[in-house]
This record gives structure tokens, C-alpha cells and sequence, in this order.
């Protein structure tokens, strides 16, 4: 049951991780500078993308590997969960991240907006953490 301990644990880092961004670094991030925000917003991204995805596929893969050896289906539920945050910020978030990366000049401005909506878009990957979790804990 150690595949299952660890799918549990990591789901739940990703978790912790996407709503310490939801709920601390986005208020201060928007209590900057339009100027600051932008250049603020490149390095964070990038590290809280490279996080996130690591914490999704460690989750995924221990999840699987708990569901292969218990052949109990919630651990497999909870993996195709948590794996589901990849196509979703791929196709919901990247869009907004290469807009806000390609803000320059004048369109400076545009930035907060597109920031608030990325926070909006970036709390489903709370959510698909929750539910990761929530199945997770289920079989525990």
C-alpha cells in the first residue's frame, strides 16, 4: 500500500502548491506594479509550472501503480484525476500565460486583467486536486 500512500501524498502537495498560488502569491502578485507584475511573472510561472507538473505525474503514477496492485479502481480514478491538470493547463492556461509573456510596451496594461483571469483558470487546478485527494483518501 506504499504506492498508495505516496499517490495520496503527492496529489496532495499538488493541492497545497495550486492553492498557496490561488490564495497568496496571486493577491501580492496583483498588489504590484503593472511593470513589476509582468517581470515578476515569467520566472514564477515557469517554476510553479515545472511543480505542478511534477507533483501531478508523481500522483498519477503512484496512483496507477497503487491501482495495479490492488486492482481497486478509486486508486485509478484519482490518477486519471490528477493527470487531467496536464491537458487542462495546456489547453485553458498556456493561452493566457503566452499573452501575458508577450505583453510589451503600451499593452502593459492589458496585464492585470489577463493575470486576474489567469487565477480564475488556475483555481481548477485546485479543484482537480481536491478530487484527486478526495479519492485517494477514499481508499485509505
Amino acid at each position: 500500500m506504499i504506492w498508495g500512500t505516496f499517490a495520496l501524498i503527492f496529489a496532495a502537495a499538488f493541492t497545497g502548491a495550486s492553492f498557496y498560488v490561488n490564495w497568496v502569491e496571486q493577491p501580492a502578485r496583483l498588489k504590484l506594479e503593472d511593470e513589476a507584475l509582468l517581470s515578476e511573472w515569467g520566472p514564477s510561472d515557469s517554476r510553479g509550472i515545472a511543480l505542478l507538473a511534477a507533483y501531478a505525474l508523481l500522483a498519477a503514477i503512484a496512483g496507477f501503480s497503487a491501482y495495479f496492485e490492488s486492482q481497486d479502481v478509486r486508486w485509478a480514478f484519482g490518477a486519471l484525476v490528477i493527470i487531467l491538470s496536464w491537458p487542462y493547463a495546456f489547453f485553458l492556461m498556456t493561452p493566457l500565460d503566452n499573452q501575458i509573456r508577450g505583453l510589451r510596451g503600451s499593452d502593459v496594461a492589458a496585464a492585470r486583467a489577463l493575470v486576474r483571469q489567469w487565477g480564475f483558470v488556475e483555481s481548477g487546478l485546485t479543484g482537480l486536486g481536491l478530487v484527486a485527494v478526495a479519492f485517494f483518501a477514499w481508499v485509505i
